[in-house]
């Protein structure tokens, strides 16, 4: 029985692995991606994150196809209750930005394509700045008000957006985010370390960081001189971080830990990423039912202060 965790002041309950959906429809076609949802969910899992965006900028993928390959599982699987669904605003083609009719226009079309009445965590993708936090947060509230979203997030927000939306939220009684959706990884940390955390534990907000696995880097595929299929091509992502001294230093603690555990990588970065303060659930896809394993694996593993300290070391 996997243990859930809370997501900051909401009333969902979810398990310590998120499978990230932005490979549905695009490294993964539907039969694949049912097996990897069959495969996660008969292992305990229960908390999905897609967007209504994924993955449309690569050629022959469309906005939205993550949230319909998700809503038809949810549909031929008859587990809408069991599933805690998490979706995105602000980077579909037709609906960029965070203007509160986009949002709301927005919010209908993802409600369609995944089938569902209510989306349990709607997280703005990308911060708009064009738009004030009040306005951003008001329309948000007002979808949780009409029932169509159980509760709000955010992502990608600069530190003082992010306090101005959660200060407003308290001021007025409005909606508060719950959750924070970060960069945060084993050989990225600053970014979320520097100024968000502080904030996230402020307000009670939990972490439910994407790339856990730095694209596939920390499961130790991308070495010097290794040669790769990296279809994943995104700028200064997975391999990108294989030339730097920083990585090879990371990738060593994780192999050395991974190794006396008898676990896989990837099992071990999920671990301790799920181990540090402030963190619900960190998000990690799978495009095969192979890789699925490995991933929630994590949901056993408990890394001893000694496994802490080495991972800590060498990726401060």
């Amino acid at each position: 029985m996997v243990a859930l965790r809370t997501l900051g002041s909401s009333d969902l309950a979810v398990s310590p692995l998120c499978l990230g959906g932005n490979v549905f429809g695009w490294t993964a076609g539907e039969p694949a991606s049912f097996a990897v949802l069959d495969a996660y969910a008969e292992a305990g899992g229960n908390f999905v994150d897609t967007a209504d965006s994924y993955m449309y900028q690569f050629p022959g993928n469309e906005p939205g196809q993550s949230e319909t390959i998700l809503g038809k599982w949810l549909a031929s699987r008859r587990n809408r209750d069991d599933v805690v669904v998490a979706t995105k605003v602000g980077d579909h083609p037709e609906f960029k930005g965070l203007a509160p009719a986009n949002v709301k226009a927005a919010a209908e079309e993802s409600l369609r394509r995944l089938g569902i009445e209510r989306i349990d965590l709607y997280y703005t993708h990308f911060d708009d700045e064009s738009v004030p936090v009040e306005d951003i947060v008001t329309a948000l509230d007002e979808l949780v008000k009409e029932g169509k979203v159980r509760a709000i997030a955010a992502s990608n927000i600069s530190p003082e957006r992010l306090t101005e939306s959660l200060e407003f939220s308290d001021r007025e009684g409005l909606a508060k985010y719950v959750a924070l959706q970060p960069k945060y990884n084993l050989v990225a940390r600053d970014e979320y370390e520097s100024e968000r955390r502080g904030i996230v534990q402020r307000h009670g907000v939990a972490c439910v960081p994407y790339f856990g696995l730095a694209s596939g880097f920390l499961t130790g595929k991308y070495r010097p001189g290794q040669q790769a299929d990296n279809i994943r091509n995104l700028p200064g992502l997975a391999g990108g971080y294989a030339g730097t001294e920083h990585g090879v230093k990371v990738l060593a603690a994780l192999e050395e830990v991974a190794k006396a555990r008898g676990a896989e990588m990837a099992t071990v970065a999920l671990a301790w990423l799920a181990q540090q303060p402030t963190v619900a659930a960190p998000i990690a896809s799978a495009r095969t039912v192979e890789q699925v394993p490995a991933l929630v694996a994590m949901h056993d593993v408990e890394l001893s202060d000694d496994e802490l300290r080495i991972l800590d070391a060498a990726s401060a």
